[in-house]
């Protein structure tokens, strides 16, 4: 095998950030000598700095679905520094291969996808029926053609700064002297996928009652969700949402006990750094995208209708989360408390 480097262009979401460590892992496992980098979104660069694993990320300067072909030639020409003797493409668009392609890079590695012929010269076919989650379909990637699958998952595992973590609590007045419960109540993807928020406020005002204090994170657009939250749950409660950086929050969420939170990044992020995750399943499904760790609990109702992978729910009623109770939730954190 191959000792020069490898390029993974990597998709750019929180979420598929931290599942793709299970490929480097897998990669390292295979030849410990080979350097991993990885050229992925500004936004999701922290997270790949906590990943022992790879050498070097590459920031992508370019919005979500710009095709921009001057500034991917310019990057590809650029990459051509690093003599890379190969590359694993994960997006399965043809945008994500042209990079690769004007780097020059020998032996260009993907799945079948939009339009892709010639910039992919090492073409793989996705059998979905045999790699059912997004995880399997990553590792499998990096492995031979011939080999057994689906493949063996290491789990994701993000390195902590201690010394920002003491930082953070100083900064933001936070007290984790009791067991800290994180909650993240927001979800990008859409409503489908967000347990009411006014549930995630009653269960908060239960465990506050009881002298936990709660963590809640997310972006600054959903601090909104996070006020409304800490204001039914009292000063043992905190609105973090918005006052942290990502890298930030892999430091905070290794402090809780436990991590209640939609189908979204930070779920996979708090797995990544050792809470014990609750995920909540609403639109989506946890056959597809579970928590990647042994230390995860998941509520998921598997109605009929589910998984319709909607943003928002095309019946209207959004029963597969209206019916998750907060007794549903709330017992299971306790068992883990």
């Amino acid at each position: 095998m191959s000792d020069d480097p490898i390029l993974v262009v990597s998709p750019p979401w929180v979420g598929d950030t931290v599942m793709t460590q299970s490929l480097y892992k897998t990669l390292k496992a295979q030849n410990p000598k080979r350097d991993i980098d990885v050229l992925t979104a500004r936004w999701s660069l922290p997270l790949v700095s906590r990943m022992c694993e790879i050498r070097r990320g590459l920031e992508l300067p370019l919005t979500h679905g710009e095709l921009a072909l001057s500034k991917r030639r310019a990057i590809g020409r650029d990459l051509r520094q690093y003599n890379y003797g190969q590359t694993l493409i994960l997006p399965r668009s043809s945008k994500a291969a042209w990079i690769p392609f004007f780097a020059n890079i020998p032996i260009r590695t993907g799945y079948r996808g939009e339009m892709r012929f010639g910039l992919i010269n090492d073409m793989r076919k996705l059998k979905k029926s045999v790699l059912r989650t997004t995880v399997q379909r990553y590792v499998a990637l990096g492995q031979a053609r011939d080999a057994v699958q689906p493949p063996f998952i290491p789990q994701p595992s993000l390195s902590i700064d201690y010394e920002n973590q003491q930082y953070l609590l100083e900064q933001l007045g936070l007290d984790n002297t009791n067991s800290v419960i994180a909650m993240m109540p927001g979800a990008e993807y859409g409503e489908a996928k967000r347990w009411p928020t006014d549930r995630f406020a009653e269960l908060a005002r239960h465990l506050t009652a009881d002298d936990y204090a709660i963590w809640v994170l997310g972006s600054k657009e959903e601090a909104e969700l996070g006020e409304q939250i800490v204001t039914a749950a009292g000063p043992r409660a905190h609105n973090l949402c918005g006052r942290t950086r990502l890298e930030d929050v892999c430091d905070l969420l290794a402090l809780t006990k436990v991590s209640i939170s939609n189908d979204s990044g930070l779920m996979h992020v708090a797995g990544a750094v050792g809470s014990h995750v609750i995920g909540i399943y609403g639109s989506s499904t946890p056959e597809y995208t579970p928590p990647l760790n042994d230390n995860a609990t998941v509520i998921y109702r598997k109605l009929e209708c589910s998984p319709c992978f909607e943003r928002k729910c095309p019946l209207g009623h959004l029963l597969c989360l209206r019916g998750i109770n907060v007794d549903d939730v709330e017992r299971e954190v306790r068992l883990r408390l």
